[in-house]
């Protein structure tokens, strides 16, 4: 099963919707998370969220997720939450040319992530800020509005994603299929 993290994005729905083809998923609100027992989940996506890091204190949201921090799982962040799998290793975030539209997003370094996408994919954007990469993350993809489109941890299955697959059509349901596979890939280990 996997938990997806509801930071308040009209579009987590279809996070959760599109992920259910797969695998069962749970909606967890951001405010129920402190309360909720996180241990049955083999992965977990973290939505997007009506919230501007640069124009808020982002030390609440840093220590509601610090746990990210010792976390095995699989882990997929997408917009707001990429920007919070970010900080938490030390990515800085600024504000940038808010972008609402589809985006090329070039690949630039290849990841089970984006197994049987093309070299240069488009995807829907939704933001006004950015965040660079952490130290111990890899870039993956970028596109000409923001460098950090795609990120990995060095070490652990912990994706971020600047774009919004959920809502970008077919390329969108590939990529959260893969997520999804690697979710399921750790399961029978």
């Amino acid at each position: 099963m996997i938990a997806v993290i509801d930071c308040g994005s009209q579009k987590t729905l279809a996070i959760a919707y599109q992920i259910e083809e797969y695998i069962d998923v749970q909606l967890i609100p951001f405010l129920d998370l402190k309360q909720t027992d996180l241990s049955p989940f083999e992965g977990i996506v973290i939505s997007g969220a009506p919230i501007l890091l640069t124009e808020i204190d982002p030390e609440p949201y840093l220590n509601a997720f610090r746990w990210i921090l010792n976390e095995n799982r699989p882990i997929l962040g997408i917009c707001f939450g990429h920007q919070i799998l970010g900080l938490l290793h030390g990515a800085r975030v600024a504000r940038m040319k808010e972008d609402r539209d589809f985006q090329e997003i070039e690949v630039i370094k290849d990841d089970l992530l984006f197994e049987r996408l093309p070299d240069v994919f488009e995807m829907q954007e939704d933001h006004c800020e950015h965040i660079s990469v952490p130290k111990n993350f890899d870039l993956l993809a970028c596109s000409d509005s923001c460098i950090n489109e795609a990120m990995k941890h060095k070490v652990k299955l912990h994706y971020g994603v600047q774009f919004h697959p959920e809502v970008s059509g077919n390329y969108g349901n590939i990529l959260l299929e893969n997520f999804t596979a690697l979710v399921m890939s750790q399961q029978k280990k």
